[in-house]
């Protein structure tokens, strides 16, 4: 991206994509087939460039990770031959493990990074039609590395976001879009994120006139960023007014990087020392002190709904844009309406970045069930024979070796722009295991949270976190809901929340369940303060990143060590009495 960037030449070529999109879908299964076709497991398949799109689909199964796990430890293992994919591979990207309590390994090269690029500079030109950044602006980015490893094979393992930011092609990117980090590259890929998050926070401060883009990839990330600077303002202040960085950082690379940029300025120290002293409850904490602010931009959709009440608190007026759509295994979707709120936004499909197809709910089987086969694997619709207000499973096959591949993830179309799909992302599919003829999601459970959070804001407390686990060792089995709760709620308080958790999931399986006493009471634990800190560190030992963590809704049994901490943290305990 060495010429300047050109808002207006991006959407256009948007706009053309998506008035053709059908005919370049295919052309685009074509290509990928193309480039593959030498790859092992399109061969054992009789898949070849010629392949037409019926016969893909007839001799292509649908599959899971799980199903690939096998090639991809050959990939790993540094097999002499292409594998999945025509190209080789150049290094993995490590999943979250959010939703199964186990990383997987996502084959990555430069394809992705290419259509990275591609969704940033789309959003990008849409956003910027509305909320014009203006040039030599910064951008507040609370962005990480994580620790990298080697395979067997010598192929590089580190998370999605890692391997994006480390690419040459994302520092030009950001820095066309006129929103190049105010932390240098040292404070970024720093070993310790505690560190790198005291950096990223100082660094904010001292360009804090500049930054004009706060963002992460997950509004998780923004709002732990911002609960820390609570906690340590003052410090941060100290700094800024002798200009020496604090103890606390021990990385050399960081100290010689933050010595560059960090000089005595009492003044800015005073003013900052004021604004913050004048906060009360930290309310507009980040228009007070980063009065240039745009708008703040990271995943704000699904899991990350529940911190959107932290995050309008500290933002007050300044807008909240959703980033993105997309999985450790490729992108999806582009956000194209930045005047939408988060909570009704919407993606625009990319034709060319994947081929797409979709599960209708009613005809989703389990792939890991026992009923699933060939011989009934559901069927797909393609991307214009989607239907307005219908939820589908997203099925997807790309450059970077997924072929029919079952994301897991539930939308429902919303719309189409031009000739391509419009969706909202629902839910992970199959998050809550089924007790009985209960058949909870992710989303409600999101929503049985928020009303009886309801119960804890008219008493001024606040929920910092949750999780849940399906019991099923007790008999019946029920529900378990870990809270993290500020202050000190009383007894009668958290048995009224108890109950409400319990009332308020509406799915009719659940509820004769739980009137025949097929499914026990619902229960509520409450956890001594910084509990989920205690998860999210677990999680970056493991690998993880700050940026890249989502706490994970439902923990089972396959997430063993992280429901120890759970368990191990226990303050309170509550059993609904809704029910009798």
């Amino acid at each position: 991206m060495d010429k300047e960037f050109n808002s207006e030449e991006v959407i256009r070529e948007f706009e053309a994509l998506t008035k053709d999109a059908k005919r370049i879908h295919i052309e685009t299964l074509k290509q990928i087939l193309k480039e593959n076709c030498e790859a092992e497991y399109l061969k054992n398949l009789n898949v070849d460039a010629t392949t037409d799109l019926e016969t893909y689909i007839s001799r292509v199964p649908l599959v899971t990770h799980k199903d690939l796990e096998p090639y991809i430890q050959q990939i790993a293992d540094g097999a002499p031959y292409p594998v999945l994919t025509g190209k080789p591979i150049t290094n993995f990207s490590l999943s979250s493990g959010t939703a199964q309590g186990k990383r997987k390994f996502v084959p990555y090269n430069e394809k992705v990074t290419e259509f990275t690029m591609q969704v940033l500079q789309t959003s990008f030109a849409f956003r910027n039609r509305v909320f014009s950044i203006e040039k030599k602006g910064k951008a507040l980015n609370f962005l990480y590395s994580s620790k990298q490893f080697t395979t067997k094979g010598g192929l590089i393992v580190a998370t999605a976001s890692t391997n994006v930011c480390r690419s040459p092609e994302f520092k030009k990117t950001m820095e066309a879009l006129q929103t190049p980090s105010c932390s240098p590259d040292e404070v970024v890929f720093g070993p310790d994120y505690h560190q790198s998050l005291y950096c990223h926070l100082l660094c904010g401060l001292i360009f804090h006139d500049e930054i004009q883009v706060i963002s992460s990839s997950f509004a998780h990330s923004i709002v732990h960023s911002f609960r820390t600077f609570e906690q340590i303002w003052e410090e941060l202040c100290n700094d800024l007014r002798i200009g020496v960085l604090s103890p606390r950082i021990t990385v050399p690379s960081i100290r010689t990087a933050m010595a560059k940029i960090l000089k005595p300025n009492p003044e800015l120290a005073e003013k900052i020392h004021k604004k913050c002293s004048a906060l009360i409850d930290w309310h507009g904490l980040i228009p007070e002190i980063f009065p240039n602010t745009k708008y703040i931009h990271g995943i704000m959709t699904g899991s990350m709904e529940p911190y959107l009440v932290k995050l309008r608190h500290y933002a007050r007026e300044v807008p909240l844009q959703s980033g993105d759509y997309g999985s450790s295994e490729g992108w999806i979707g582009v956000n194209v309406s930045p005047l939408s709120p988060p909570e009704t936004t919407s993606f625009a499909i990319l034709p060319n970045v994947g081929y797409y197809e979709f599960i209708p709910v009613s005809k989703i089987i389990d792939p890991d069930s026992d009923i699933d086969s060939a011989q009934n694997e559901p069927k797909t619709v393609g991307l214009n024979d989607v239907k307005i207000g219908e939820e589908y499973e997203v099925v997807i096959t790309n450059y970077a070796g997924f072929y029919r591949y079952r994301l897991g993830d539930l939308l429902r179309i919303t719309g189409f722009y031009n000739s391509t799909p419009m969706f909202k992302f629902i839910c992970r599919k199959n998050l809550m295991p089924t007790i009985n003829i209960d058949k909870n999601t992710e989303k409600d459970l999101q929503l049985s949270v928020e009303t009886a959070t309801k119960l804890l804001t008219n008493e001024k407390l606040e929920l910092i976190d949750f999780t849940s686990h399906i019991d099923l060792v007790s008999e019946p089995g029920h529900y378990v809901i870990f809270w993290e709760v500020s202050g000190e709620p009383s007894d009668e308080l958290l048995k009224e929340c108890c109950n409400c958790l319990d009332t308020s999931f509406i799915d009719a399986g659940y509820v004769t369940s739980r009137k025949c006493c097929a499914i026990g009471p619902l229960e509520l634990r409450v956890l001594s303060r910084g509990t989920f800190q205690k998860m999210l560190d677990h999680s970056v030992q493991q690998g993880s990143v700050l940026n890249q963590y989502k706490t994970p809704r439902c923990v089972g049994a396959a997430n063993q060590s992280v429901f120890q901490i759970l368990c191990n943290n226990v303050v309170k305990s509550y059993l609904s009495t809704a029910y009798g």
